[in-house]
């Protein structure tokens, strides 16, 4: 019986080079002189630190270009708020790994709305999905490619 698993993963090496890259761009550059902004890693989040908004700004744009360079995509990164003292500045980044329970359901509702028969099941952070037909896992996956659920998806373990 053909079946899929539905993930939402982010590569965590190459986050950390993305990461590395952006460090690397932000101590060369010219309006960044003088500053000790940079970006600090750690297992699931990342903290941007800077002296203005503004630059907090710039320093998340640099890092947007670097991920989408690294094949990242940047809806799995989810920015809090910045935080402004005198002449500091910090944004905690949440990387974004699993999918989760309320996007898991919707993805349960909207396989079951395809009226395709098709089993789908919420197993931890990732929704397995079983049927008799690879034809309709791969309609699936189609329809899912085109909704906006704003969680990159990926499509894993393809069995027959």
């Amino acid at each position: 019986m053909p079946s899929l698993d539905i993930v939402s993963e982010v590569d965590a090496h190459e986050v950390a080079n993305a990461v590395d890259q952006s460090n690397r761009e932000l101590a060369t550059r010219f309006d960044f002189k003088g500053t000790d902004a940079k970006i600090e890693h750690n297992a699931e989040n990342l903290t941007l630190i800077a002296e203005t908004d503004f630059q907090l700004q710039q320093i998340q744009d640099i890092l947007h270009k670097k991920m989408t360079k690294r094949g990242i995509d940047i809806l799995s990164l989810e920015a809090g708020k910045p935080e402004l003292q005198h002449k500091s500045a910090k944004q905690v980044i949440t990387v974004k790994q699993g999918v989760d329970t309320d996007i898991a359901k919707k993805i349960v509702k909207l396989i079951k709305d395809t009226k395709l028969k098709l089993q789908a099941s919420i197993q931890g952070e990732q929704v397995r999905v079983t049927g008799k037909k690879r034809d309709d896992l791969q309609q699936v996956i189609a329809i899912l490619k085109q909704q906006k659920l704003g969680l990159p998806l990926q499509f894993i373990n393809f069995r027959d």
